[in-house]
């Protein structure tokens, strides 16, 4: 790579870099938003939430990566215009893959990156994900040790608890047991704590009354005790198996269409696990096309009399438009072979239609027609901008004058 390449791609580099990680930002924080139940309702500590929302990044990463080699390759494009560097490049005769192929390589190699994570490493953190979730929504600790509120366990079953100590430690507890239809029982204590003993979870409850009621004829007797076990082992549901969805099930299932023995889930959603494989193969060619993209929009030199903003929305409105066909492909690739085939032609299209148009050394340029009415439009725009301006130095000059 030469020195003028290498220095292209360092700036493409660090846009990319920052846009990523701004853009990861903003998205991993709307997913934590949506996870915040499991602190808020769940009783989950905050390390199980960093943990989980953090499960979540390879796949965000996958999601937002092309973008960001969009706004890299836009940023760095504009800038070489903006400091006349395009300009010289084509002066000295130097062909436009100078410019080009270190947007390919870093589209290389964030394509690399997100092959190895959409194969590999999203859906093993989705299903990890999945298993944790699962784990929080159906254990009877997080459910139980929610300080203030009447907690149903099972039917029949409540736990109510005033304030939980720092160190796990219960206070307040209130449980009213009425699982037999014979006998009912209230637990009132002043301390408990929930501990793992020869494999069972006990809740330990100290210095509290048992009322004991007879439900055939009312009859009501009381215990004091110091100390008291409460079982839970029944109640906690260790055995629950999740369901994993198409984006959580490893690449080898998927080519597999569910594995040797599908579940019932996969047998139910084979079109949805083939779209997913395909989904998961295609989207490392996103960040590819979106660079040739960009190139063939800016990476042309053009005078500071010619507005690169509209090409700048051009670019983005077509790499919005084909991320959005390429969405609906998938879709709709779970009921439809032809959608799978769209997917693929029109990614492959794109890049192989882009890289032609480069070699050719052709130009994309708009219609006469449209280009002669944007022009309009920006003079139009810029005579009022002046009159405006002009207005309001004169007024400013007047208000400077008066005393």
């Amino acid at each position: 790579m030469r020195l003028v390449e290498r220095y292209i791609f360092r700036r493409a580099a660090g846009a990319f870099l920052m846009s990523l990680g701004a853009l990861i930002g903003v998205v991993w924080a709307t997913q934590a938003l949506r996870q915040m139940n499991l602190v808020t309702a769940k009783g989950a500590a905050l390390l199980v939430f960093f943990e989980i929302t953090a499960l979540a990044l390879p796949f965000l990463a996958i999601v937002v990566a092309p973008f960001a080699v969009l706004i890299a390759a836009i940023q760095t494009l504009n800038a070489l215009n903006a400091d006349s560097e395009l300009v010289v490049l084509n002066a000295s005769g130097a062909s436009r893959f100078v410019v080009l192929r270190p947007l390919l390589a870093l589209a290389g190699l964030v394509a690399a990156a997100m092959m190895m994570l959409s194969v590999w490493g999203s859906p093993t953190a989705l299903r990890v994900l999945r298993e944790e979730l699962t784990k929080v929504n159906v254990d009877l600790v997080a459910n139980l040790v929610q300080p203030g509120r009447f907690v149903t366990i099972e039917p029949n079953l409540t736990f109510h608890i005033r304030s939980r100590a720092p160190d796990g430690s219960l206070g307040g507890l209130f449980v009213e047991d009425g699982r037999d239809p014979a006998v009912s029982f209230t637990y009132v204590a002043d301390q408990a704590s929930i501990v793992e003993m020869f494999g069972k979870t006990l809740l330990v409850m100290r210095d509290g009354v048992i009322e004991r009621r007879a439900t055939s004829d009312g009859n009501l007797s009381l215990i004091d005790f110091q100390s008291y076990a409460f079982d839970l082992s029944a109640m906690t549901a260790s055995t629950a198996a999740p369901v994993f969805r198409p984006s959580e099930r490893s690449t080898a299932e998927l080519w597999a269409a569910g594995g040797p023995d599908p579940d019932a889930y996969a047998r139910a959603n084979a079109g949805r696990l083939r779209s997913e494989l395909h989904d998961r193969l295609t989207q490392p060619l996103l960040p590819v096309a979106f660079a040739l993209i960009t190139f063939l929009g800016l990476g042309d030199a053009r005078t500071t009399r010619e507005a690169r903003g509209l090409s700048s929305l051009a670019v983005i409105a077509a790499a919005g438009a084909l991320r959005g066909v390429d969405f609906a492909a998938t879709s709709a690739g779970g009921t439809s072979d032809v959608a799978l085939a769209t997917l693929w032609l029109l990614l492959l299209g794109v890049i192989a239609a882009s890289l032609f148009v480069v070699a050719s050394d052709r130009r994309l340029a708009l219609p006469r027609l449209a280009a002669s009415g944007l022009d309009a439009v920006a003079d139009r725009t810029s005579c009022v901008g002046r009159r405006f301006a002009e207005r309001w130095g004169l007024t400013r000059d007047r208000e400077e004058d008066e005393p």
